[in-house]
């Protein structure tokens, strides 16, 4: 074990940075470009079926952003302090966080699983659902959730494999699940005519296959083993997966709120077009972030095992190496889509009053997606430093703290319009609150102890 530890701390802790990160993040960008295909997957067969289904899976789209928030809360909160806790020789410890923060995702899944079901009717309800989409939204909602437990749970192997250096063991996890997911949707929806529910079960089935592979991963390699004997539900231990959980809870909790609310406005103003055109303008932007979030997933591991480690230097510059190639990243791809807005739209929905509503929001879309560069990867950095509540609010910022207010004020003054600009405009000023921010935390890493050697003891 004590050789297992000391490569693994001279391969976070020596490599040089650009290499380290591509090397991490080459496996994470695909996983995430994977997921984003999988997660586009079913906006595009069910917009062979009608507006109706492209718009009950968008509304949808807020619960199922609601389940990986709290995956992403369990799995960042255990993942970022386990690195620290390994960077600082910590193992037992380490082992102890990983199986905690494991058995209270599984817990939370069942409990969303049981209650969402429950309830489902109302729930559908109160997101949005016009009485044309409301049967669709429901059976693929109440499928959806039987899903949560295994959704919860893979996302905090997936993410504890990541921030021990197993970037390879993730991305296999998530590939096996969108392969599984992709080849159903076809199959179940259309072969076997169930429609909107093979949808549904395509995409539980690729959760279930992602669970068991990531599972299996786990056990592989160095990495920590996933023991029932090491769960500690302690307050002491569940105060620190708050700590480090808190920012992608905010994030990924603000982005469910921002949808609903998104959702609402779109059906006040153009009722199933406009909610099936701006659910196809998120998957498209989900999709164009996730390289950069696979990125910035390559660098929370460094950024967190070397700051426990007390090598500033190595974290600050893997913040800048990150956000100038992301930068250029998110440049091309917005340029992609600012010029071709309206067929990428079209190819998910042939209807006229769906690619209207799309395009206008996919331009505003492009227009600032640089931004999201030194926005998105703060906010990684705070997260993987430790600062929980710096963090909390930089992720709140975009789909929360400036885009609540824009989009109650925005429609009532440009109508559906209003609608379509609201994300960019949040955008921008998250990007304007970030940069400080940024700037303030790394002058603050000039003024702390470095650790020269950056040695594990053992």
């Amino acid at each position: 074990m004590r050789q297992v530890v000391r490569d693994r701390h001279r391969y976070l802790t020596e490599t040089p940075i650009p290499t380290l990160i591509w090397q991490l993040s080459a496996p994470a960008i695909i996983s995430m470009l994977v997921t984003g295909i999988y997660n586009s997957a079913d906006t595009y067969f069910v917009g062979r079926i009608s507006t109706q289904a492209t718009a009950a899976v968008g509304l949808v789209f807020t619960v199922m952003a609601i389940i990986q928030a709290l995956g992403f809360f369990c799995g960042h909160g255990s993942g970022n302090l386990l690195s620290r806790l390994l960077g600082a020789g910590e193992t037992e410890k380490a082992n102890e966080i990983a199986a905690t923060g494991f058995a209270l995702a599984l817990l939370i899944g069942l409990a969303v699983a049981g209650a969402g079901n429950r309830y489902a009717t109302e729930l559908a309800d109160f997101l949005g659902a016009t009485d044309s989409a409301r049967e669709d939204t429901i059976a693929y909602m109440r499928i959806i959730l039987l899903g949560a437990p295994f959704m919860t749970g893979q996302f905090v192997i997936n993410n504890q494999l990541r921030f021990q250096g197993s970037a390879f063991y993730a991305m296999l996890g998530l590939m096996c699940g969108a392969v599984i997911n992709i080849g159903l949707d076809p199959l179940l929806m259309f072969v076997c005519g169930l429609g909107i529910r093979g949808a549904a079960i395509a995409t539980v089935s690729g959760q279930m296959v992602s669970f068991a592979a990531l599972l299996v991963g786990s056990s592989r390699g160095q990495n920590i083993r996933l023991h029932l004997k090491n769960v500690r539900l302690t307050g002491e231990n569940l105060a620190q997966i708050v700590n480090g959980g808190m920012p992608s809870l905010m994030r990924q909790g603000m982005a469910a709120v921002s949808t609903l609310l998104l959702n609402r406005f779109a059906k006040l103003y153009g009722g199933d077009a406009a909610i099936a055109g701006m659910s196809i303008v998120s998957r498209i932007l989900m999709l164009q972030v996730s390289a950069l979030i696979g990125f910035g997933q390559g660098y929370q591991p460094v950024c967190s095992y070397n700051y426990g480690a007390g090598l500033y230097a190595r974290v600050k510059e893997g913040y800048r190496f990150c956000v100038r190639y992301g930068t250029v990243m998110l440049t091309v791809s917005g340029a992609v889509c600012l010029l071709a807005a309206r067929p990428i739209v079209g190819w998910f929905r042939d209807d006229p009053e769906v690619v209207a509503v799309g395009t206008a929001a996919l331009r505003w879309q492009a227009a600032v997606l640089p931004l999201l560069a030194a926005s998105i990867l703060t906010n990684m950095m705070l997260q993987a430093s430790g600062k929980g509540l710096k963090a909390s609010i930089t992720s709140s910022a975009r789909n929360g703290i400036f885009f609540i207010p824009l989009i109650l004020i925005l429609p009532r003054c440009f109508g559906l319009a209003g609608v379509e600009m609201t994300q960019a405009w949040a955008d921008v000023l998250t990007f304007i609150l970030c940069v400080p921010i940024a700037r303030a935390e790394l002058r603050a890493m000039d003024g702390g102890t470095e650790n020269e050697t950056g040695r594990v003891a053992l």
